[in-house]
């Protein structure tokens, strides 16, 4: 047992498998589904919701977690715990880190002595944030204490990247977030978008005439930022598009030095907005950060 409980919700969209190795608690997004609510990898995985999307004719609604689920996690936390730290995507893309901070204020008059709940602004999103939250749950199962997993945590929020391009602007139009003459004239000429985040808003960082082309641009870009054979951690993240991500990795893998990777596939409350086919990166630069 951690004295530090790690708390994040599916926004991260990080590896299964590491819930269970870390003890990190996950509390979900909701979806609506039609008339239909669902729990975000709870009541309903990837695989089932990335096949509804790929012929749904409107796109879900998306919730942040009410007040109420922090207020549960923590509590239920705080039983075997002395802290948490709860982490969050942007807090201007989601309500989620304003939800969180309400709970933790909520919570003040009943926390025992020396209990802390600290909720942490990733300004980033997908394995950007579940970097974050990955590396917070390492240190604090190595016995770093709140103030160090911080200290941590606010080294790699300036440094870490999220790339982004997807396959078809079909749910940017669905769900109102660009016009039919756009998306039109974008699948003509098979445009595809590059985006990326800066200071928590998600930025256009062009276009690419193919796949190829974008996936290449992406991996310049990461040598740019870190240098040839710069040291990263990676992460590919994808919807549906296993063998296009792996493609992306050898790019990547091409220009700097990866110590570790991990494929994952975006969390359904995040492929709402890009669809079927989307491939991105998350990655930071290991130099200066020690867990």
């Amino acid at each position: 047992m951690t004295s530090v409980a790690i708390i994040t919700d599916s926004c991260a969209s990080i590896p299964d498998e590491f819930y269970g190795e870390l003890g990190i608690s996950m509390v979900p997004y909701n979806l609506h589904i039609g008339k239909e609510a669902r729990k975000d990898l709870v009541d309903i995985g990837r695989d089932e919701f990335f096949a509804y999307l790929a012929q749904a004719t409107e796109i879900p609604k998306t919730a942040n977690p009410a007040v109420g689920d922090y207020i549960e996690a923590y509590r239920r936390a705080l039983q075997d715990h002395q802290a948490v730290i709860s982490l969050h995507m942007t807090s201007r893309g989601s309500g989620a880190y304003q939800s969180a901070s309400l709970a933790k204020t909520t919570m003040a008059g009943e926390l025992p002595p020396g209990a802390r709940i600290e909720v942490v602004d990733t300004l980033n999103v997908s394995m950007c944030h579940g970097w974050m939250t990955i590396e917070a749950a390492r240190a604090a199962r190595a016995g770093r204490s709140v103030d160090e997993i911080l200290a941590l945590l606010h080294k790699m929020i300036p440094v870490a990247k999220m790339i982004q391009t997807a396959d078809t602007l079909r749910y940017l139009y669905l769900g109102g977030r660009i016009g039919r003459a756009k998306h039109l004239v974008a699948s003509l000429l098979n445009i595809k978008p590059l985006v990326s985040m800066e200071e928590g808003v998600i930025v256009a960082l062009g276009t690419a005439r193919s796949r190829l082309s974008a996936f290449k641009r992406m991996a310049e870009l990461v040598e740019q930022h870190v240098g040839p054979g710069g040291k990263i951690k990676l992460a590919l993240v994808h919807v549906a598009a296993l063998e296009e991500a792996k493609q992306l990795r050898d790019m990547v893998e091409a220009k700097v030095t990866s110590v570790e990777t991990v494929f994952t596939q975006l969390s359904p409350v995040l492929s709402v907005h890009t669809g079927p086919g989307t491939v991105g990166l998350c990655y930071y630069p290991v130099a200066g950060i020690e867990i």
